[in-house]
């Protein structure tokens, strides 16, 4: 799946110094909320379990090779019946920002795109989360419910046009102009707000940027350098928020990492198209799940 490491320029260097520094100070401001609320004698020490980890493995495995987190994890937190369902958008930013902050190091370097594209598409998907999150960080659970339930019956209409061949197979571009860069932008701001819903970006991104004629792997840099950004940036106003599971964040954040390790540099690909079957059907129940959730009062 990786390109040839070719040499870096300097834009490209400021972009992986400065997503560096993001990585420290999410670190940082991760830890230190936490500890400060772990001072209150009311609030219970939280480790995660061997199950949180691997959930966090599977789904970044998979998520490095094209599969996306977001729909997969819902719908196995959905199924867990654990955590609410007003703390999973939270928890799905807050701990996989540092595995796919991990995979935005490895394709920015790994894979050449246009720096004006790539730093546009990243920054346009930052500030629509940096928007975003203000509003869902304060919505109550039905509203999340039903905005995650409509999600993930989206998600699993996007899976399966991929899985049917509905989705073009792309150009050879690695950049955009114009007005084809202009709806790129839009189109990942919106993105980027969605993400904070828990609505995943990466399969909506890898549709535009080959409807507009891009290399499909152009769309990995794009899609896990904008997650990478905005990410930490999200989750770190929903743990100031406390709208979040510290258990299931941690075990996403730690299972994470070796996972997309081992997909990128030694499983590399894998023929994923059954897989891509099983994440619709299941992503379609977690939705009817969520739905009814939200229809009945006071249902988890």
């Amino acid at each position: 799946m990786l390109m040839n490491i070719g040499t870096v320029n300097i834009g490209t260097l400021a972009l992986l110094c400065a997503l560096s520094a993001l990585t420290l100070w999410y670190i940082t401001r991760w830890y230190l909320m936490e500890r400060a609320r772990a001072r209150d004698p009311d609030t219970e020490a939280v480790r995660p379990g061997l199950i949180d980890g691997l959930i966090g493995f599977v789904a970044n495995f998979f998520d490095t090779l094209g599969i996306g987190s977001f729909a997969p994890t819902t719908a196995i937190f959905k199924l867990r019946h654990r955590p609410p369902d007003e703390q999973i958008p939270g928890t799905l930013n807050a701990g996989h920002a540092l595995p796919t902050i991990t995979q935005a190091l490895i394709f920015i370097t790994a894979v050449t795109v246009d720096l004006t594209t790539l730093i546009g598409m990243i920054a346009a998907a930052v500030l629509g989360a940096w928007l975003g999150v203000s509003v869902v960080a304060r919505l109550p659970r039905r509203a999340i419910q039903i905005g995650m339930g409509v999600a993930l019956f989206i998600s699993a209409l996007l899976f399966l046009s991929r899985n049917l061949g509905w989705v073009p197979g792309g150009g050879d571009a690695l950049a955009l102009h114009g007005g084809r860069l202009v709806f790129a932008l839009g189109v990942n701001f919106l993105l980027g707000a969605l993400m904070m819903l828990g609505v995943g970006l990466y399969a909506p991104c890898l549709i535009v940027v080959s409807l507009l004629g891009m290399n499909p792997l152009a769309a990995f840099p794009i899609m896990m350098g904008a997650c990478a950004f905005l990410m930490p940036i999200g989750g770190a106003r929903f743990i100031r928020a406390n709208r979040y599971s510290l258990r299931s964040a941690l075990g996403l954040a730690l299972g994470g990492i070796p996972g997309v390790l081992a997909a990128a540099f030694i499983v590399k690909s894998l023929p994923v198209e059954w897989l891509r079957w099983l994440v619709t059907v299941v992503v379609l129940y977690a939705a009817l799940l969520m739905l009814n959730s939200a229809r009945t009062p006071g249902k988890p």
